[in-house]
Protein backbone atom coordinates (compact mmCIF):
# COMPACT_ATOMS: atom_id res chain seq x y z
CA UNK A 1 0.00 0.00 0.00
CA UNK A 2 2.66 2.34 0.67
CA UNK A 3 4.41 1.93 -2.83
CA UNK A 4 0.96 2.30 -4.23
CA UNK A 5 0.75 5.69 -2.49
CA UNK A 6 3.85 6.85 -4.02
CA UNK A 7 3.18 5.89 -7.47
CA UNK A 8 0.33 7.74 -7.00
CA UNK A 9 1.72 10.59 -5.79
CA UNK A 10 4.13 10.12 -8.63
CA UNK A 11 1.57 10.19 -11.29
CA UNK A 12 -0.08 12.96 -10.04
CA UNK A 13 3.27 15.33 -9.83
CA UNK A 14 3.98 14.19 -13.67
CA UNK A 15 0.57 15.00 -14.93
CA UNK A 16 0.68 18.87 -13.42
CA UNK A 17 4.02 18.91 -14.47
CA UNK A 18 3.17 17.76 -18.27
CA UNK A 19 0.26 20.49 -17.40
CA UNK A 20 2.74 23.29 -16.36
CA UNK A 21 4.82 22.74 -19.53
CA UNK A 22 1.66 23.13 -21.99
CA UNK A 23 0.74 25.70 -20.64
CA UNK A 24 3.70 27.74 -20.51
CA UNK A 25 4.58 26.93 -24.23
CA UNK A 26 3.27 29.41 -27.22
CA UNK A 27 1.61 28.15 -29.90
CA UNK A 28 3.52 26.40 -32.84
CA UNK A 29 3.50 29.58 -36.07
CA UNK A 30 2.47 28.74 -39.15
CA UNK A 31 5.60 29.37 -41.12
CA UNK A 32 3.94 29.51 -44.73
CA UNK A 33 1.47 32.36 -44.00
CA UNK A 34 3.37 36.04 -44.89
CA UNK A 35 2.13 39.17 -45.09
CA UNK A 36 2.59 41.27 -47.91
CA UNK A 37 3.51 45.12 -47.74
CA UNK A 38 -0.21 46.45 -49.71
CA UNK A 39 0.66 48.75 -52.79
CA UNK A 40 -1.38 50.54 -55.52
CA UNK A 41 -1.15 47.98 -59.47
CA UNK A 42 0.95 49.40 -61.31
CA UNK A 43 -0.14 51.84 -64.61
CA UNK A 44 -2.70 53.50 -62.00
CA UNK A 45 -2.60 57.25 -62.19
CA UNK A 46 -4.46 59.89 -59.51
CA UNK A 47 -5.22 63.22 -59.91
CA UNK A 48 -2.70 63.58 -63.09
CA UNK A 49 -0.01 61.70 -60.97
CA UNK A 50 1.13 58.47 -61.11
CA UNK A 51 0.97 56.41 -58.61
CA UNK A 52 1.08 52.63 -59.70
CA UNK A 53 3.57 50.72 -57.51
CA UNK A 54 3.37 53.07 -54.51
CA UNK A 55 2.63 52.39 -50.94
CA UNK A 56 -0.74 54.21 -49.84
CA UNK A 57 1.27 56.81 -47.74
CA UNK A 58 3.89 57.75 -50.65
CA UNK A 59 1.17 57.85 -53.24
CA UNK A 60 -0.64 60.47 -51.10
CA UNK A 61 2.34 62.37 -50.47
CA UNK A 62 3.13 62.76 -54.34
CA UNK A 63 -0.44 63.59 -54.71
CA UNK A 64 -0.42 66.41 -52.16
CA UNK A 65 3.06 67.61 -53.52
CA UNK A 66 1.19 67.86 -57.28
CA UNK A 67 -1.60 69.51 -55.70
CA UNK A 68 0.90 72.48 -53.61
CA UNK A 69 2.93 73.41 -56.19
CA UNK A 70 2.30 76.99 -56.86
CA UNK A 71 0.27 78.39 -59.89
CA UNK A 72 1.93 80.89 -62.57
CA UNK A 73 -0.51 83.81 -63.93
CA UNK A 74 1.19 86.35 -66.88
CA UNK A 75 0.35 89.74 -67.03
CA UNK A 76 1.76 91.71 -70.24
CA UNK A 77 5.32 91.20 -68.67
CA UNK A 78 5.13 90.46 -65.13
CA UNK A 79 4.49 87.00 -63.96
CA UNK A 80 2.22 86.47 -60.43
CA UNK A 81 3.34 83.17 -58.40
CA UNK A 82 0.24 82.14 -56.39
CA UNK A 83 0.73 79.45 -53.64
CA UNK A 84 -2.31 77.41 -53.31
CA UNK A 85 -2.17 77.01 -49.31
CA UNK A 86 -2.97 81.16 -49.46
CA UNK A 87 -6.30 80.17 -50.89
CA UNK A 88 -7.45 77.27 -48.95
CA UNK A 89 -6.68 74.56 -51.51
CA UNK A 90 -7.60 70.98 -49.41
CA UNK A 91 -7.06 67.69 -51.08
CA UNK A 92 -8.58 64.41 -49.50
CA UNK A 93 -5.17 62.48 -50.31
CA UNK A 94 -6.12 59.73 -48.56
CA UNK A 95 -9.73 58.91 -49.31
CA UNK A 96 -8.48 58.60 -53.10
CA UNK A 97 -5.36 56.84 -52.65
CA UNK A 98 -7.83 54.68 -50.29
CA UNK A 99 -10.21 54.04 -53.52
CA UNK A 100 -6.88 53.88 -56.04
CA UNK A 101 -5.86 50.76 -53.88
CA UNK A 102 -8.91 48.91 -54.80
CA UNK A 103 -8.92 49.43 -59.02
CA UNK A 104 -7.02 47.22 -61.35
CA UNK A 105 -3.59 48.01 -63.78
CA UNK A 106 -3.90 50.77 -65.86
CA UNK A 107 -6.76 52.54 -64.29
CA UNK A 108 -6.85 56.62 -64.71
CA UNK A 109 -8.84 58.50 -61.26
CA UNK A 110 -9.93 61.72 -61.38
CA UNK A 111 -9.21 63.69 -58.35
CA UNK A 112 -10.58 67.48 -57.10
CA UNK A 113 -9.32 69.32 -54.14
CA UNK A 114 -11.51 71.98 -52.29
CA UNK A 115 -10.80 75.81 -52.66
CA UNK A 116 -11.67 78.74 -50.67
CA UNK A 117 -13.66 80.92 -53.63
CA UNK A 118 -14.07 84.04 -51.34
CA UNK A 119 -10.01 83.86 -50.85
CA UNK A 120 -9.78 83.19 -55.58
CA UNK A 121 -12.32 86.56 -55.73
CA UNK A 122 -10.21 88.27 -53.17
CA UNK A 123 -6.92 88.06 -54.65
CA UNK A 124 -8.02 88.55 -58.23
CA UNK A 125 -9.80 92.06 -57.23
CA UNK A 126 -6.52 92.88 -55.55
CA UNK A 127 -4.87 92.28 -58.56
CA UNK A 128 -7.21 93.78 -60.92
CA UNK A 129 -6.76 96.95 -58.80
CA UNK A 130 -2.82 96.92 -59.02
CA UNK A 131 -2.72 96.72 -62.78
CA UNK A 132 -6.04 98.15 -63.92
CA UNK A 133 -5.27 101.70 -65.51
CA UNK A 134 -6.89 104.26 -68.10
CA UNK A 135 -5.28 104.54 -71.42
CA UNK A 136 -3.04 107.75 -71.71
CA UNK A 137 -3.68 110.21 -74.45
CA UNK A 138 -0.41 111.35 -77.09
CA UNK A 139 -0.04 115.17 -75.24
CA UNK A 140 1.73 117.59 -77.35
CA UNK A 141 4.02 119.55 -75.59
CA UNK A 142 6.87 122.07 -76.62
CA UNK A 143 10.43 121.47 -75.53
CA UNK A 144 13.43 124.34 -76.52
CA UNK A 145 11.09 125.68 -78.69
CA UNK A 146 10.23 122.34 -80.56
CA UNK A 147 6.84 120.36 -80.67
CA UNK A 148 7.14 116.82 -78.52
CA UNK A 149 4.66 114.35 -78.66
CA UNK A 150 4.59 111.95 -75.73
CA UNK A 151 3.85 108.36 -76.70
CA UNK A 152 0.29 107.31 -76.32
CA UNK A 153 -0.22 103.85 -74.02
CA UNK A 154 -3.84 101.52 -73.94
CA UNK A 155 -5.36 100.98 -70.86
CA UNK A 156 -5.91 97.82 -69.47
CA UNK A 157 -8.96 95.83 -67.40
CA UNK A 158 -8.50 92.56 -66.01
CA UNK A 159 -11.29 90.15 -66.81
CA UNK A 160 -11.61 89.32 -62.85
CA UNK A 161 -14.71 86.72 -63.79
CA UNK A 162 -12.44 84.75 -66.08
CA UNK A 163 -9.56 85.09 -64.35
CA UNK A 164 -11.16 83.52 -61.02
CA UNK A 165 -12.39 80.88 -63.14
CA UNK A 166 -9.33 79.88 -64.65
CA UNK A 167 -7.28 79.92 -61.10
CA UNK A 168 -10.07 78.02 -59.70
CA UNK A 169 -9.97 75.27 -61.95
CA UNK A 170 -5.99 74.81 -61.79
CA UNK A 171 -6.62 74.68 -58.03
CA UNK A 172 -9.30 71.81 -57.56
CA UNK A 173 -7.60 69.85 -60.52
CA UNK A 174 -3.92 69.90 -59.49
CA UNK A 175 -3.24 70.90 -63.06
CA UNK A 176 -0.31 73.80 -63.38
CA UNK A 177 -0.59 75.32 -66.82
CA UNK A 178 0.51 79.21 -66.55
CA UNK A 179 -2.57 81.13 -67.19
CA UNK A 180 -2.62 84.33 -69.33
CA UNK A 181 -4.42 86.62 -67.36
CA UNK A 182 -7.29 87.73 -69.69
CA UNK A 183 -7.92 91.38 -69.91
CA UNK A 184 -9.00 93.99 -72.23
CA UNK A 185 -7.04 97.00 -73.81
CA UNK A 186 -8.80 99.66 -73.77
CA UNK A 187 -7.37 101.94 -76.63
CA UNK A 188 -5.80 105.84 -76.09
CA UNK A 189 -8.39 108.43 -78.09
CA UNK A 190 -5.20 109.99 -79.17
CA UNK A 191 -2.27 108.33 -80.59
CA UNK A 192 0.80 109.24 -81.34
CA UNK A 193 0.52 110.24 -84.71
CA UNK A 194 -2.70 111.78 -84.46
CA UNK A 195 -0.95 114.99 -84.47
CA UNK A 196 -0.17 116.59 -87.79
CA UNK A 197 0.67 120.38 -88.34
CA UNK A 198 1.76 122.28 -85.39
CA UNK A 199 3.02 126.35 -85.92
CA UNK A 200 5.63 127.42 -83.27
CA UNK A 201 6.29 131.17 -83.71
CA UNK A 202 8.69 133.13 -81.81
CA UNK A 203 8.00 136.60 -81.36
CA UNK A 204 11.53 137.90 -80.81
CA UNK A 205 12.41 136.23 -83.46
CA UNK A 206 10.08 136.95 -85.70
CA UNK A 207 9.70 133.68 -86.74
CA UNK A 208 7.33 131.09 -87.38
CA UNK A 209 7.83 127.30 -88.13
CA UNK A 210 5.61 124.37 -89.44
CA UNK A 211 6.06 121.24 -88.00
CA UNK A 212 4.18 117.75 -88.80
CA UNK A 213 4.41 116.41 -85.55
CA UNK A 214 8.09 116.87 -83.93
CA UNK A 215 9.38 117.26 -88.05
CA UNK A 216 10.17 120.33 -89.13
CA UNK A 217 8.88 121.13 -92.56
CA UNK A 218 9.56 124.77 -93.16
CA UNK A 219 10.48 128.00 -91.76
CA UNK A 220 9.69 131.60 -92.28
CA UNK A 221 9.97 135.11 -91.60
CA UNK A 222 7.03 136.61 -90.29
CA UNK A 223 5.80 140.71 -88.33
CA UNK A 224 4.81 140.43 -85.24
CA UNK A 225 3.28 143.24 -82.89
CA UNK A 226 4.60 146.24 -81.68
CA UNK A 227 5.23 146.87 -78.41
CA UNK A 228 1.69 148.81 -77.45
CA UNK A 229 -0.30 145.60 -79.95
CA UNK A 230 1.91 143.12 -78.74
CA UNK A 231 1.26 139.26 -80.05
CA UNK A 232 -0.23 137.16 -77.57
CA UNK A 233 2.21 134.47 -75.64
CA UNK A 234 0.43 130.97 -75.36
CA UNK A 235 -0.89 127.84 -77.15
CA UNK A 236 -3.88 128.55 -79.25
CA UNK A 237 -5.08 127.03 -82.51
CA UNK A 238 -6.37 127.85 -85.53
CA UNK A 239 -10.47 128.64 -85.17
CA UNK A 240 -11.37 130.14 -88.64
CA UNK A 241 -10.04 129.61 -92.59
CA UNK A 242 -11.02 132.25 -94.79
CA UNK A 243 -9.59 132.83 -99.08
CA UNK A 244 -9.79 136.74 -100.26
CA UNK A 245 -10.81 137.60 -96.81
CA UNK A 246 -12.23 141.05 -96.41
CA UNK A 247 -10.91 143.21 -93.84
CA UNK A 248 -12.84 144.71 -91.09
CA UNK A 249 -11.45 147.47 -88.74
CA UNK A 250 -11.16 146.40 -85.21
CA UNK A 251 -12.64 148.41 -82.26
CA UNK A 252 -9.43 149.89 -81.70
CA UNK A 253 -8.24 153.37 -81.56
CA UNK A 254 -5.31 152.67 -84.20
CA UNK A 255 -8.28 151.59 -86.11
CA UNK A 256 -10.47 154.65 -85.46
CA UNK A 257 -12.07 156.04 -89.09
CA UNK A 258 -10.94 153.02 -91.11
CA UNK A 259 -13.50 151.33 -93.36
CA UNK A 260 -14.17 147.87 -94.70
CA UNK A 261 -11.76 146.55 -97.33
CA UNK A 262 -12.76 143.84 -99.80
CA UNK A 263 -10.86 140.93 -101.25
CA UNK A 264 -8.23 142.54 -103.57
CA UNK A 265 -4.95 144.39 -103.82
CA UNK A 266 -4.37 146.60 -100.99
CA UNK A 267 -6.29 143.94 -98.18
CA UNK A 268 -4.47 144.54 -95.03
CA UNK A 269 -4.74 140.76 -95.02
CA UNK A 270 -3.48 139.74 -98.07
CA UNK A 271 -5.20 136.72 -99.88
CA UNK A 272 -5.22 133.99 -96.87
CA UNK A 273 -7.06 134.52 -92.98
CA UNK A 274 -6.23 132.20 -90.43
CA UNK A 275 -7.88 133.14 -87.20
CA UNK A 276 -6.38 131.94 -84.21
CA UNK A 277 -8.28 131.38 -80.56
CA UNK A 278 -7.01 134.36 -79.07
CA UNK A 279 -9.44 136.94 -80.08
CA UNK A 280 -8.78 139.21 -83.42
CA UNK A 281 -5.45 137.89 -83.63
CA UNK A 282 -4.56 135.84 -86.80
CA UNK A 283 -1.92 134.25 -89.29
CA UNK A 284 -2.48 136.49 -93.12
CA UNK A 285 -0.83 137.38 -95.55
CA UNK A 286 0.27 141.07 -96.06
CA UNK A 287 1.10 143.67 -99.07
CA UNK A 288 3.41 145.63 -96.78
CA UNK A 289 6.29 143.16 -97.67
CA UNK A 290 8.57 146.05 -95.83
CA UNK A 291 7.51 144.99 -92.16
CA UNK A 292 8.04 140.89 -92.75
CA UNK A 293 11.31 140.75 -90.09
CA UNK A 294 10.32 143.35 -87.52
CA UNK A 295 7.12 143.55 -84.27
CA UNK A 296 5.29 146.20 -86.78
CA UNK A 297 1.78 144.96 -86.37
CA UNK A 298 -1.16 145.63 -84.54
CA UNK A 299 -0.66 141.79 -82.74
CA UNK A 300 -1.53 139.37 -85.90
CA UNK A 301 1.08 137.44 -87.43
CA UNK A 302 2.00 138.62 -91.16
CA UNK A 303 3.59 136.76 -93.76
CA UNK A 304 4.43 137.30 -97.59
CA UNK A 305 1.09 136.76 -99.44
CA UNK A 306 2.58 133.63 -101.61
CA UNK A 307 3.84 132.15 -98.22
CA UNK A 308 0.74 132.59 -96.39
CA UNK A 309 -1.40 130.93 -99.16
CA UNK A 310 1.27 128.27 -99.06
CA UNK A 311 0.89 127.70 -94.97
CA UNK A 312 -2.95 128.05 -96.11
CA UNK A 313 -2.51 124.85 -97.45
CA UNK A 314 -0.74 122.92 -95.12
CA UNK A 315 -3.17 123.76 -91.80
CA UNK A 316 -6.24 122.94 -91.26
CA UNK A 317 -9.08 124.50 -88.32
CA UNK A 318 -7.50 123.18 -85.13
CA UNK A 319 -4.12 123.18 -86.10
CA UNK A 320 -2.31 123.91 -82.51
CA UNK A 321 -0.16 127.29 -82.40
CA UNK A 322 2.11 128.11 -79.85
CA UNK A 323 3.56 131.35 -79.26
CA UNK A 324 6.46 132.13 -77.45
CA UNK A 325 8.73 135.02 -76.11
CA UNK A 326 11.96 133.64 -77.54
Amino acid sequence: MKHAGLVLLAAVFACGLAASVRADTPPPTDTTTTTAAQTIADGVVLGGVAVGGLAPDAAAQAVSAQFARPVVLHLGKTTITVAPSLLGVSVPAQAAVGKALTVGPGTTLGLRASVDRYAVSTLVARLAARFNHEPQDARLLLRNFQPFVTPSTPGLVVDEAATARLLTDELVHGTRTPIRVPARTPPPKVKDASYGPVIVIRRSANVLTLYHGMRLERRFHVATGQSVYPTPLGRFQIVVMWRDPWWYPPSSPWAKGDKPVPPGPGNPLGTRWMGLSAPGVGIHGTPEAASIGYSLSHGCIRMLIPQAEWLFDHVTVGTPVFIVAA
